[in-house]
């Protein structure tokens, strides 16, 4: 299977944007990392072996899951849907080619995501050690964003108003972008002991490092909403001084001053 496969395949589940383009980071993000994760393991099914099974099969229900959730939030959500609406006229007027720029990189970005699980498979590397390593670090990733979201709801639903700090949120105040990070520094990892050249470990860390970028400017764009809605509460303001915001034990506690995230 060529990488040009792959990508026709992420661009077309992630196509969904053009209805509204936020559905390319979003709803359309979900159905790429499941289309691909179903494309390698039909792409390359004569050569795979267990792990690499279970990490195709881990993309699809992660992909999904994550597709479904967001796309069942913005359905039943009164309140999201109400963040969503000045997103709903800004895609109505938006032109067709910033519309296309954006499927365009988007669908790169989600291969480049998973290339090191394509350049493992492509290269026909044997399953090591490394392999389950990142499985595992996958896994751990997963569970956090589940667990997360199954926290932030059961918390919304006891004080809708309250900014949510029991369970994982004690721990960080973005579990979910933490699980993102990392899902994909074990997707990194599978491909360690599989790349070959240069451009390979050049793709593969440019896709870590370009989710990375995403997932610390979502939190600032995090960061700065709870301080509009939040910012007058002194527990509030204690949460975010003493909880990290998305690595744990690491003293980072605000990323808002950090203009080259996007917001």
């Amino acid at each position: 299977m060529s990488y040009w496969t792959v990508l026709a395949v992420s661009l077309l589940a992630c196509s969904v944007g053009f209805h509204m383009y936020i559905w390319f980071f979003s709803v359309g993000y979900g159905l790429a990392i499941a289309a691909i994760g179903v494309a390698l393991a039909v792409g390359f099914h004569s050569q795979m072996t267990l792990p690499e099974w279970l990490t195709c099969i881990l993309l699809f229900v992660y992909g999904l899951r994550l597709g479904g959730y967001l796309l069942m939030r913005e359905m039943k959500s009164t309140t999201y849907r109400k963040v969503l609406n000045p997103e709903l006229e800004r895609s109505s007027k938006m032109s067709i080619p910033a519309k296309i720029a954006l499927w365009v990189t988007c669908g790169v970005l989600y291969t480049l995501m998973t290339i090191p699980l394509y350049f493992r498979l492509k290269n026909g590397v044997p399953a090591d050690a490394m392999l389950w390593i990142g499985l595992a670090v996958m896994t751990c990733g997963v569970v956090t964003e589940v667990v997360a979201d199954q926290q932030k709801t059961a918390a919304k639903k006891r004080n809708s108003r309250r900014f949510v700090d029991t369970g994982l949120y004690r721990i960080v105040r973005c579990p979910n972008y933490l699980g993102e990070l990392l899902l994909w520094l074990g997707m990194l990892l599978t491909g360690t002991t599989a790349l070959r050249g240069p451009w390979q470990w050049i793709l593969a860390l440019l896709g870590f490092i370009l989710i990375a970028w995403v997932m610390f400017s979502g939190a600032r764009r995090l960061e700065l909403r709870q301080d509009r809605n939040y910012g007058a509460d002194p527990e509030y303001q204690k949460y975010v001084r003493t909880v990290p915001i998305i690595i744990p034990f690491i003293p980072l506690y605000s990323v808002k001053k950090y203009k080259f995230l996007v917001a």
